[in-house]
């Protein structure tokens, strides 16, 4: 039997989860980029977590293909730490802060080649160089659909838009959600907003008036808000 304090949440949930469902059922015939750059890493545990680090700060189609010339050149941890720092920073130009991550992925790698197992917890993936809470969450749910949400700035900004969060931090965020979400919906909520935010809920001029939500949002006629 629900407590009046469940009893009261249910509604809220039930209408998140559909209004969550409705979004990715309204952006997939524009296909976000980060539909096609998610099913596109998706072959190993190792692809989604150096892809996942690529992507941080930059848009998936660049990610995509510096992944694609990346695991062309050097599929393996075994392999890619045979690769000089310039040439793994060659093969992911011009991905954001690419000779940071050049050099954080030979660490990755070297890591990769010590340890027994894969790293599949949140605190073994946070333990890695470059690797912070929103993209450890992120390679939980691609490369083992654990229940997580990865809060990045999609996720962020239409989270509060939709007034679904409130938090000023990502992890204020991302606890917030998971409050709102049932743990099974959990893993869909990155992909789903990520794509909302790529198409329609932009950072900047919002195509509010083409939006689904445009009657129900709470945030709606927001198109000149550069920070909502």
């Amino acid at each position: 039997m629900r407590s009046s304090l469940t009893a009261k949440k249910f509604p809220a949930e039930i209408h998140a989860v559909r209004t969550l469902n409705a979004i990715k059922k309204f952006i997939m015939p524009m296909a976000p980029p980060v539909f096609a750059m998610e099913k596109s890493i998706r072959a190993t545990p190792f692809r989604i977590l150096i892809s996942v680090l690529l992507s941080s700060r930059t848009q998936d189609p660049v990610t995509e293909k510096a992944a694609a010339r990346l695991f062309e050149a050097a599929a393996t941890p075994e392999i890619m730490v045979r690769l000089s720092l310039a040439q793994v920073s060659r093969l992911i130009y011009p991905v954001g802060f690419y000779r940071t991550k050049a050099r954080n992925i030979l660490a990755i790698c070297r890591t990769l080649q010590q340890d027994a197992k894969f790293p599949s917890t949140l605190e073994e993936l946070l333990a890695l160089p470059g690797i912070g809470r929103k993209s450890a969450n992120l390679v939980l749910a691609l490369a083992f659909s654990h229940p997580a949400i990865a809060v990045d700035t999609h996720v962020f900004r239409i989270a509060r838009r939709l007034h679904w969060a409130g938090g000023r931090t990502a992890a204020a965020v991302e606890r917030e959600l998971m409050e709102r979400f049932p743990r099974r919906f959990w893993t869909q909520v990155n992909q789903t907003l990520v794509g909302f935010g790529q198409t329609i809920c932009r950072p900047v001029n919002p195509k509010c008036t083409e939006c689904l939500l445009k009657k129900t949002c709470p945030s709606s006629e927001v198109t000149k808000l550069r920070n909502a």
